[in-house]
């Protein structure tokens, strides 16, 4: 199966313009005719997409820029960015006739996969790794998934589901093992470009673990060029943000390598970031480096402070990997990279609701 899917762009262009999107439902699946959806199907939906872009004009004048702004995918089902990739996935999965659904994860991606499974009348079946949070586990089971934890981090859970799972035929919807998940995800470039009137921002600052949030938008990007959406000439920045004890994306980058060697002793309390290698690193590779942008590491105690900075300056419900981006940036500005009347996205992947025992 390839890692990510392919469309008749000519098609969607006949079939509709940018400038009729104004009536479409405010969900991702206003761009449909980009998602993979077979003749009559309809989604398996909760309402995911469209979330805000917050102008952080509080933050960005505390901090010297003029246009920073927050999409906040906070504001999901389920809570996280998660619920793009597996409302696709789901659906995909429904149409080729799955009964049993199967995920890793390290946390958000299960509450989604559960969430969307129960929608759709499917079976559940999650692993994540034993000292996972609470929140979590409770709300993959507030959804009737079953719930395995693993020793280990989410590379033994991939590992575990998928040899509980191949033998008895469920369907792997873990990250890149279906392009589904990306087709989601990409819907985050499309509704950037929207939002800020179809013009690319200078730089986006996205918390990479599984990294398909990075190689999906990038995928966008080339279709609204390829549409005449924008003009091609000039992409965002790319910025991968990792923590400093799981940073294989970093070290590849810095190293010039082509694909991220395995992490050794990955530790943060971002669960979101916690991913020793991804699948697609390749891809997010490519992707920051076609773009002209960079990768950073941050401190969990940047980030955590940075999540507090978040909340009580632009009101958004940031998780540590939200933090993160806001982290990353300082990092950006004092290298000279990121100029006072620059356009910057932070990307808050999540809400802080299930990290509430980070703030102490």
């Amino acid at each position: 199966m390839p890692l990510v899917a392919r469309y008749d762009l000519a098609a969607a262009a006949r079939s509709w313009q940018r400038e009729s999107l104004a009536g479409r439902e405010p969900n991702m699946w206003r761009y449909r005719e980009l998602m993979p959806l077979v003749g009559g199907e309809e989604p398996v939906t909760l309402g995911e997409g469209f979330t805000p872009l917050v102008h952080a004009a509080r933050l960005g004048k505390a901090i010297g820029l003029n246009r920073l702004y927050i999409k906040d995918e906070s504001l999901n089902p389920t809570n996280s960015f998660k619920a793009r990739g597996l409302s696709a996935a789901v659906t995909r999965a429904r149409t080729v006739g799955a009964k049993t659904l199967s995920v890793p994860s390290a946390g958000n991606a299960a509450n989604a996969m559960a969430a969307y499974a129960a929608r759709a009348g499917l079976e559940a079946k999650v692993f994540m790794p034993k000292d996972v949070k609470v929140p979590f586990i409770r709300e993959c089971e507030l959804y009737g998934a079953e719930v395995t934890l693993v020793d280990g981090l989410i590379t033994d859970a991939g590992r575990v589901a998928a040899e509980r799972g191949g033998p008895l035929g469920w369907y792997d919807v873990s990250t890149l093992k279906e392009p589904y998940r990306i087709e989601g995800k990409k819907t985050m470039g499309y509704e950037l470009a929207e939002q800020l009137e179809w013009q690319w921002p200078d730089w986006i600052i996205y918390p990479t673990g599984g990294g398909t949030g990075i190689v999906g938008m990038w995928k966008a990007f080339e279709e609204i060029e390829t549409l005449g959406w924008v003009p091609r000439g000039r992409r965002p920045r790319m910025v991968s943000v990792q923590a400093e004890h799981c940073a294989p994306i970093i070290r590849a980058f810095e190293q010039g390598a082509e694909r991220a060697e395995m992490w050794q002793n990955a530790r943060t309390c971002a669960d979101g970031l916690r991913v020793p290698k991804a699948i697609g690193d390749f891809l997010i590779l490519r992707a920051i480096r076609e773009s002209g942008g960079t990768a950073v590491a941050v401190s969990d105690a940047d980030m955590v402070r940075d999540m507090k900075v978040i909340g009580a300056m632009e009101g958004v419900s940031a998780a540590p990997e939200g933090g993160a981006t806001l982290s990353a940036l300082r990092r950006l500005q004092a290298d000279g990279l990121v100029k006072q009347d620059d356009t910057a996205v932070l990307f808050n992947t999540g809400g802080a609701l299930k990290y509430l025992d980070v703030l102490g």
